[in-house]
């Protein structure tokens, strides 16, 4: 079944759910944001009187309303079924202190007859052959598991229930479940609340909980904690997490918008708020590690899967995070993330998951190992921190002695490398603009960080670093790097197109030309080749909408504009002091943000939303940039 748009999401750092515009449930994560997707599907649906199941998630007669609480990550639904005249409200929120996913359901009956409701919920877990599910009914819910996890869904309180383990899906369309089985092998299982009759304007409400075990406890132990859970107060768990994220919003205000005056600057700061609550959810709270965005895609029919941390993705995140005051997260990926997932040789591969294990890949990209570099000195310019720049300077001399070998390699033809797959993961063939300018300014970053450790980098190291050794490691890469921008002059500048071009293999147009002017800073944005290259990305790359592309004749989820693209042309702009141009370009995200303040990977031409990749995360670290330079 395939989910790609996740239109809301809410967690608490270690569960990360997804839900649908019409608060159907789509993915469940925990231990960490990228870790173990649980869900195959969670439908919940009502039988009034005699009538079949009615989900709440698709038919016919519903309607939607859904929205957050206020500078929250708390999901409101507003479900009305206008054939019975059925109101329900489904507030989803994740507990900041315990592990659990709480689902609060009100039903009001709106009509002028008595209803008989019974809720269910049928729920399949992904399962594979060293996934096994099995099913388990526990006192007012069910537990499925597995050998190394269990799921458990249950009510709070006591309302008439009954459970069925096996060959649910030959009956849940009628609404009535059951059967003999209290343990099962099934993947899918249902359970069913009785909540009586509800009289007209009356209101019935119950608590549903999700809470997940991963590896730690016999089912004893889970049961006993599913019944320490069902103690809390609900009612005050949902006021603490609406108190913190509304205290985490204000923390971390670190532009301090003014209060909008138009609809306009209303979108701007929706997107803004919506960024700071963002970014916790994609983060791991031990490592620092940041994903891309939440998982769209598991089968692999549109992409390679989105839940992974790409070095050079957090990088500009981690600037984002800075700008935010979340300078303790940002420490916490370079102090920690980066250093676990370092190779021997000083690089760090394409992606990995949040604990810092690789995860799958099919290729390096050069221009992450050097934007690591780049990002380490930039949080510096924002902190200060000396001792931060001696913690990792290690591991950017590791860095830069990689890209050094990589340059002599481009430079001497010697084929001794790997090549390198380009910003878009895509093109593996030639050297790449986008990767040749993030080393031009990965070793900017490196001497920036020897002037100002100054001769105190001796110091700290056991002397290993010698004054005359960093003197000679400034001179060669200042050397290497007079002869790779002069590289990149001569080959991969297109005196026909009066353009860079992307690649020495592949002369296109590309987004990322802009990389060579922010954030790597190698070339004037004014001077006359980047000029030229500006008109050719304004001829070639803009949309009939205002939204630009990556690159021309992008195939991928048929060439639709890229909100970083758009995003990287305002930065462009505001450099060179074109604030008309900017706003123009600005303007095209603001419109095209989706339902919750979200920003998208890529954006419909048609109905200018986001249909693609929904919160991802670069797209709204680019937001917080451009943010920083507008105000």
């Amino acid at each position: 079944m395939d989910k790609y748009l996740n239109e809301a999401i809410i967690g608490n750092g270690r569960i990360l759910a997804t839900y649908s515009y019409k608060g159907e449930m789509l993915r469940l994560s925990y231990p960490n944001c990228d870790n173990r997707q649980y869900l195959n599907y969670f439908h919940t649906g009502v039988k009034v009187n005699d009538s079949n199941i009615i989900y709440l998630h698709d038919d016919i007669n519903n309607t939607y309303v859904q929205y957050y609480d206020v500078d929250t990550n708390i999901l409101n639904t507003e479900i009305t079924n206008t054939y019975f005249n059925l109101k329900i409200v489904q507030t989803d929120f994740v507990s900041i202190k315990e592990d659990v996913l709480i689902k609060k359901y009100s039903f009001i009956n709106e009509s002028n007859i008595e209803q008989d409701v019974k809720f269910l919920i049928h729920s399949e877990l992904l399962s594979d052959q060293n996934n096994f599910i099995s099913g388990l009914e526990i006192d007012n819910g069910m537990v499925q598991f597995a050998h190394d996890f269990s799921v458990a869904t249950f009510a709070k309180g006591e309302n008439p229930f009954i459970c069925q383990i096996n060959n649910s899906n030959n009956n849940f369309y009628t609404g009535i479940i059951g059967g003999k089985d209290y343990i099962g092998m099934s993947k899918d299982s249902s359970i069913s609340f009785d909540l009586g009759v509800i009289h007209p304007g009356e209101r019935k409400d119950i608590d549903i909980c999700i809470c997940i075990d991963e590896y730690k406890k016999t089912m004893n132990k889970f049961i006993d904690e599913i019944e320490r859970i069902k103690k809390i107060d609900f009612a005050k768990e949902y006021n603490d997490v609406k108190a913190y994220w509304r205290k985490y919003v204000k923390e971390h205000d670190g532009l301090k918008l003014s209060e909008p005056q138009n609809s306009y600057e209303e979108k701007m700061v929706q997107i803004y708020k919506r960024s700071i609550l963002l970014f916790p959810l994609l983060t791991n709270q031990e490592t620092g590690g940041i994903i891309a965005g939440a998982e769209v895609d598991e089968h692999l029919t549109q992409c390679g899967r989105y839940g992974y941390c790409w070095p050079r993705d957090a990088v500009f995140i981690t600037k984002a995070l800075d700008i935010l005051k979340m300078t303790d997260v940002t420490e916490k990926f370079y102090n920690k993330f980066c250093k676990i997932t370092q190779s021997k040789n000083g690089m760090w591969e394409q992606r990995f998951y949040t604990d810092g294990r690789l995860a799958p890949s099919w290729g390096y990209q050069v221009d992450e190992t050097a934007s690591v570099v780049y990002g380490v000195y930039n949080h510096y310019e924002y902190t200060k921190n000396e001792e931060f720049l001696k913690e990792n300077l290690h591991m950017c001399e590791m860095a830069i002695n990689f890209l050094k070998k990589y340059v002599y390699d481009i430079l001497e033809k010697t084929g001794k490398f790997h090549i390198s797959y380009d910003i878009w993961e895509e093109n593996d063939k030639g050297a790449h603009f986008y990767s040749l300018a993030s080393i031009i300014c990965a070793f900017e970053s490196i001497k920036k960080i020897y002037n100002v450790l100054g001769k105190n980098v001796s110091d700290f190291e056991n002397n290993r670093l010698k004054e005359e050794k960093i003197n000679k490691n400034v001179n060669e890469i200042t050397k290497l790097q007079v002869e790779l921008k002069k590289f990149i002059e001569e080959n991969l500048y297109d005196e026909n197109r009066k353009s860079f071009v992307r690649n020495t293999e592949d002369r296109r147009i590309d987004i990322s030309l802009l990389g060579g002017v922010y954030p790597f800073n190698v070339f004037s944005p004014k001077e006359k080749n980047i000029l030229n290259t500006i008109e050719n990305i304004n001829l070639t790359l803009r949309t009939y909408t205002g939204g630009y592309q990556r690159y021309e004749h992008d195939g991928y989820r048929n060439g639709a504009p890229w909100v970083i693209s758009n995003l990287w042309m305002t930065l462009y702009y505001l450099e060179i002091g074109e604030k008309k141009k900017a706003k123009e370009t600005f303007d095209f995200v603001i419109k095209t943000m989706g339902k919750h303040s979200f920003l998208g990977e890529q954006i419909d031409n048609s109905t200018l939303k986001p249909n693609w990749v929904i919160g991802l995360g670069w797209s709204h670290a680019m937001f917080i940039i451009v943010l920083e330079k507008l105000t």
